[in-house]
């Protein structure tokens, strides 16, 4: 199957979730290209928290150049059942326009699949638009408004 300008074939994914793992040297930059100011320790507290559900993160890498990241986590709710949320999807600035992100959304659905989930959920901000239509065009559609109430210290 031609991507872009890459054979599928070439594209190898990788899941972590380990802070620890090699592949962090080449995932992280691509992350921090949308989680800007991410840095190892941030990454770290995030995968080692002992509160709240740890992320999942998927690398598509060709050979050892990573092109695309995406942070995930399975959830169970009363609407669906089995979830997988999208926390984090990220295509490198300098592959965008490739097919890199169509085929870690299609890596999205298999793993989703295989865990038995019946949907993907995520947001994306209202900023993005670039974004949105990448997400229309791959059968997402808006299902929801998501609120956010932010809590101030000593409330």
């Amino acid at each position: 199957m031609e991507m872009g300008n890459v054979m599928a074939e070439e594209l190898r994914f990788v899941e972590v979730t380990d802070a620890a793992d090699s592949h962090w040297s080449a995932m992280l930059p691509v992350l921090a290209q949308l989680r800007e100011g991410l840095n190892r320790e941030g990454l770290e507290s995030v995968l080692t928290s002992s509160v709240g559900q740890p992320p999942r993160f998927t690398g598509a890498f060709i050979d050892d150049a990573c092109v695309s990241v995406v942070g995930w986590r399975l959830l169970a709710n009363t609407h669906l059942g089995l979830v997988l949320y999208v926390d984090d999807l990220v295509v490198d600035g300098s592959h965008r326009g490739q097919g890199y992100g169509h085929a870690m959304l299609d890596e999205m659905a298999r793993i989703a699949s295989s865990l038995g989930a019946r949907a993907i959920d995520l947001d994306s901000g209202v900023q993005r638009s670039e974004a949105h239509r990448f997400y229309f065009a791959n059968g997402y559609s808006i299902s929801s408004h998501h609120f956010r109430h932010m809590i101030t210290e000593g409330v």
